[in-house]
């Protein structure tokens, strides 16, 4: 509701305050009976024409077609009223806004200025010309039009003025609920690409590493019982890992390597596990004490060790690999470099683990560094603030 509907109650004010204040003034004027009552009846017909068209006019959108209908009412009304005893013409004070309120800027003018000029033409039909309440009337009724013409049209553009505020204050809640819709569409599709990332650097891999230990349980069971019962509690234990890591997911927590141990010790069971099952020779070196890293910047390093371990795994066919972690500047490096068989990092690669890898880097401020070529083994190295 705009600020004009909110008041639109004194308005009402107005309007019977002047019907009650010109009706009085014709009963206490000096003309006839007969006049008195044509002019009272002609009063009634603006206030009832008011009533059943005006009103809904004045509250209603703006004016697309122009009422004729109810203007001409109005101003058969306001003339017969005023020939009938010239002081009806004090219903002006409502009936001139009403025709502004109503009716285009241009039109509203004209027909205000002609309804002004319904006094001393009034005057002049009833007395001539030459009475000499003409000398004070006619000069009134100029002031009276210049005045009519200025309040009419400040009145219009009060009125538009509170139409637009109100249209620009829809525009703004609706473009509000558009900016509230594209936020939730771009948290859920935040949180949908976090939750592949996580899937990805977890579980995914977690099942990688108890299906390839399940293939090598089945080759080992009758040729290698004691190998094949090692595998089967590494892929148990793997097992369990993904369990807490899909614990810790829904529950919104951090990886659960982390929950009771160090990244340190975090890393070098990661190393330890690519050497269990994949049998590559790991070596983790960490040099010097790190400082407290927040909880983000420690899960990002941890995620990066696992794909990159994971890559190792998957990709390299490499026999050593090892885990550089140190504190230089102000930030922390962690290097993995391996053996393998290296690849071009200008191609195309097709998965999600390095794109994915340098998304988590840049959501703490870090960045990733890859330098490999085929056939000369790969190192990665990822940066964040310490």
């Amino acid at each position: 509701m705009n600020a004009w509907e909110r008041l639109f109650w004194l308005w009402e004010v107005l309007f019977g305050i002047t019907f009650v204040a010109t009706t009085a003034l014709i009963l206490i004027g000096d003309d006839t009976t007969a006049d008195k009552t044509v002019a009272i009846l002609c009063l009634v017909g603006v206030g009832i024409t008011y009533l059943v068209r005006g009103r809904g006019l004045i509250k209603g959108p703006d004016h697309e077609d122009t009422p004729w209908l109810s203007t001409g009412v109005l101003m058969v009304l306001l003339t017969a009223a005023t020939f009938a005893t010239t002081t009806s013409s004090f219903i002006l004070f409502f009936a001139c806004p009403v025709l502004y309120m109503t009716l285009p800027t241009k039109t509203a003018s004209v027909l205000t200025t002609v309804a002004v000029l319904l006094g001393p033409l009034s005057s002049i039909v009833r007395g001539g010309l030459d009475q000499p309440a003409l000398r004070i009337l006619v000069p009134m009724t100029a002031i009276l039009i210049i005045f009519s013409l200025l309040a009419g049209r400040y009145t219009t553009q009060i009125i538009e003025q509170s139409k637009g505020r109100a249209a620009l204050i829809e525009q703004l809640e609706a473009s509000q609920a558009e900016v509230a819709r594209l936020s939730r569409e771009a948290g859920t599709a935040a949180e949908r690409e976090r939750m592949a990332r996580e899937i990805h650097d977890t579980l995914a891999q977690g099942f990688t590493s108890i299906v390839t230990l399940t293939q090598a349980i089945e080759s080992e069971m009758d040729i290698d019982p004691k190998a094949a019962r090692r595998h089967l509690g590494l892929a148990a234990r793997t097992a369990r890992e993904n369990l807490a890591e899909a614990r810790a997911m829904v529950a919104a927590r951090g990886p659960s390597a982390l929950a009771s141990d160090s990244l340190e010790e975090a890393l070098r069971r990661q190393a330890e596990r690519l050497t269990e099952e994949a049998g590559i020779e790991a070596t983790i070196e960490i040099h010097g004490p790190l400082p407290a890293l927040p909880m983000a910047t420690e899960v990002v390093l941890l995620r990066g060790a696992q794909e990159a371990l994971s890559n190792v795994r998957k990709h390299s066919r490499a026999t050593r690999i090892s885990l550089r972690l140190s504190v230089m500047d102000g930030k922390v490096r962690l290097g993995v470099a391996d053996d393998g068989a290296g690849f071009d990092p200008a191609g195309p690669t097709g998965g999600f683990g390095l794109a994915g890898m340098r998304a988590r880097a840049e959501q703490v401020g870090g960045i990733v560094r890859c330098a490999s070529e085929p056939g000369a083994g790969t190192t990665l190295e990822l940066e964040v603030p310490a």
